[in-house]
């Protein structure tokens, strides 16, 4: 079942070029267009840990609160398999202290997720050994975050475990129960896989998602030599919820009848077609929201300000 609809501040965060809002304004203008929650990026210029201490979490959660705003999931930002060229530098030991400083965070806020990520694959190292730094890792990382009652979600967004089926093994294989899967559509559905296939595998596991949705626009090279053009591979077009060619319907229909449990959050994080206006980005987001309600059976909560 879908139990709240989010919206990421990274849409907002100027990561691309698009309008920057603080976090505190950010959090006001989710809760007018009619959001549930929201998913804070947990890094400049939002959520550092660096920013917010003890009393600011503290205003934040009042503020969260006070704006009716029931979920929220903290989008933290690691890579488990950084800089293995140089093992004097303890990099296991940095990535698992920011992931107890997230949970640490999370708490405070009130916030029961911490979404995270493995690691890219480095070509210079055996990919077994990366793998087992990244279980390590994770492993470590939802013993500390269990003191803080916070769940670990891993998204398939890096290169170690990015398929259904590896991040599955990677979830088993982790063996905690505060760390799942966050899996997302639109990384399978760039890869050719059958996103309705791999929701059904993943379902029980899972508990978040993140949707964006996207056309694929053909890129070609000329070649003078050849007085023609080369076939590249194709660029994708962030584009609103409903005109992609990924088939969310499908996906959430299939991951509700394997018995998911859990949030959505819908997330802007590279162009948009129609420009990086605060007006395209506000008319994305609502347009998030009517697809589920119209496509995807959920039910309204809150009135959007657009209306």
């Amino acid at each position: 079942m879908i139990n709240g609809l989010l919206l990421h501040s990274v849409s907002y965060s100027g990561s691309w070029g698009q309008p920057l809002l603080t976090l505190e304004a950010f959090i006001d203008h989710a809760a007018d267009l009619g959001f549930d929650g929201v998913m804070l990026m947990a890094k400049r210029p939002h959520l550092s840990v660096l920013d917010y201490n003890t009393d600011g979490r503290r205003r934040l959660r009042e503020k969260i609160e006070k704006r009716g705003l029931r979920k929220v999931c903290l989008a933290g930002y690691t890579n488990l398999t950084a800089d293995l060229a140089h093992s004097d530098i303890p990099q296991h030991e940095l990535q698992v202290a920011h992931i107890l400083e997230l949970a640490r965070a999370a708490h405070d806020l009130g916030c029961a997720l911490v979404r995270i990520f493995t690691g890219y694959e480095d070509n210079t190292v055996s990919f077994q050994r990366q793998w087992d730094l990244v279980i390590a890792a994770l492993r470590e990382g939802a013993d500390r975050a269990a003191e803080f009652e916070v769940t670990l979600g891993v998204q398939n967004h890096h290169d170690i475990a990015v398929d259904v089926a590896s991040l599955g093994d990677l979830i088993v294989e982790i063996a905690r129960p505060n760390c799942r899967a966050m899996f997302d559509a639109w990384a399978p559905a760039l890869q050719g896989e059958d996103i309705a296939e791999a929701a059904r595998q993943i379902a029980p596991l899972s508990v978040h998602t993140t949707v964006a949705n996207y056309k694929k626009r053909p890129r070609y090279r000329y070649n003078p030599a050849l007085v023609s053009y080369e076939k590249q591979p194709s660029r994708a077009q962030a584009v609103a919820m409903d005109q992609g060619f990924i088939d969310y319907a499908a996906f959430f229909r299939a991951l509700e009848e394997a018995g998911f449990d859990g949030t959505v959050a819908y997330e802007m994080c590279s162009p948009l077609l129609g420009g990086a206006t605060l007006g395209n980005l506000d008319r994305h987001a609502a347009a998030f929201l009517e697809f589920m309600y119209a496509k995807c059976g959920v039910a309204h909560r809150l009135t959007s300000a657009l209306e």
